[in-house]
């Protein structure tokens, strides 16, 4: 299955790519921040771990893109989505926790889009039961669509996330007001 149940081994996951992350930018200043699906107590996902790096500027990033270089990862431009930078990781590179824990690895600049986007789908998520069991079906109808096939998943969710999304993000400004 595509989807798998939740466990809180993805927050442990999480915690040792980020020491992993932490040790190669050493010095650096940056945030890290556990995104998507996994990073949702009791959502039901793909078990691969999101991250996003924060970074300040222009400057911070090239930093952060040189640090990353060194333990192991290649950046792979922005895959169509304007202030995130995609990082994947080396074949010719081995380390036990970073070529083992399956994970995207993302860096945005502070305040971007795709971070707010992020951390408003994360954080509306944890906080709301039926948002969450929503979104958990849509997950299992867009695996069953694309009967369990990764990529064709992936095009299911892009065509229908954005949408959820844009919801979350009226109903909090709604209550903000």
């Amino acid at each position: 299955m595509l989807i798998k149940p939740y466990t809180a081994t993805w927050i442990n996951d999480f915690e040792a790519i980020r020491l992993e992350i932490d040790r190669g930018m050493k010095g650096l200043v940056y945030g890290i921040e556990h995104v998507g699906s996994t990073a949702v107590p009791e959502l039901d996902s793909k078990p691969i771990i999101d991250i996003d790096i924060i970074y300040k500027d222009g400057q911070a990033f090239q930093k952060i893109k040189a640090a990353l270089l060194s333990i192991g990862y290649y950046h792979n431009g922005n895959q169509g989505i304007e202030n995130r930078a995609v990082f994947k990781r080396n074949k010719n590179s081995s380390t036990s926790v970073l070529d083992t824990i399956a994970h995207h690895l993302y860096a945005c600049p502070k305040g971007s889009e795709p971070l707010q986007r992020h951390l408003l789908m994360r954080d509306y998520l944890r906080k709301n039961d039926g948002a969450r069991k929503q979104y958990q079906d849509m997950k299992y109808e867009w695996a069953q669509k694309a009967n369990q096939d990764r990529k064709q998943y992936q095009v299911l969710k892009e065509l229908h996330v954005n949408g959820f999304i844009d919801g979350l993000v009226e109903k909090e400004r709604g209550r903000r007001r």
